[in-house]
């Protein structure tokens, strides 16, 4: 069976039988692979009342264990996203009441950002709903295959300089 890169892979042999176009297919293959599964996950969110930047954020404070808290440059390192969309990001959660925004009390120039209780409720009904829905979502692939293919995507990602080390 063919997926849609297996077409434009062929269209550039065809075109220019020159090039070795294969790393075309593993990029458009995980870009293409990317959007889907972010489509389904963002679906679930929605559903959920979150955006998947609140989940990230959420996400984020609640597998740093408890208090539940980080510093801001923390958060920013750990979402990947910069200090100021960080900063408008906080805002809106804790307008909405899911996280608070304090000075550190060991260190006046630090902030921390901390789930509140209704912030902790709520990630911690929606990570169980979003490992199911990410389960669903890789159905197509079995045990062996996940394992080869996350291995292979750290490696990846490894040596593009994802690393949090």
């Amino acid at each position: 069976m063919n997926d849609a890169v297996d077409v434009f892979l062929s269209q550039w042999a065809r075109e220019r039988p020159d090039l070795d176009a294969s790393s075309m297919g593993i990029v458009g293959r995980l870009g293409r692979a990317s959007q889907l599964l972010w489509r389904g996950v963002e679906s679930l969110l929605a559903e959920e009342g979150l955006q998947r930047w609140e989940f990230d954020v959420l996400g984020t404070l609640r597998r740093s264990g408890e208090p539940y808290s980080l510093s801001a440059k923390e958060l920013v390192s750990m979402t990947m996203v910069g200090s100021a969309a960080t900063t408008n990001r906080v805002d809106r959660l804790a307008a909405r009441g899911l996280v608070t925004r304090e000075v550190d009390p060991t260190n006046r120039r630090r902030t921390l950002v901390t789930l509140t209780p209704e912030g902790l409720e709520l990630v911690d009904r929606v990570v169980g709903l979003h490992v199911a829905n990410q389960e669903r979502l890789l159905g197509g692939i079995d045990g062996r295959d996940r394992d080869q293919l996350a291995g292979l995507l750290r490696k990846l990602l490894v040596s593009l300089g994802d690393t949090l080390d």
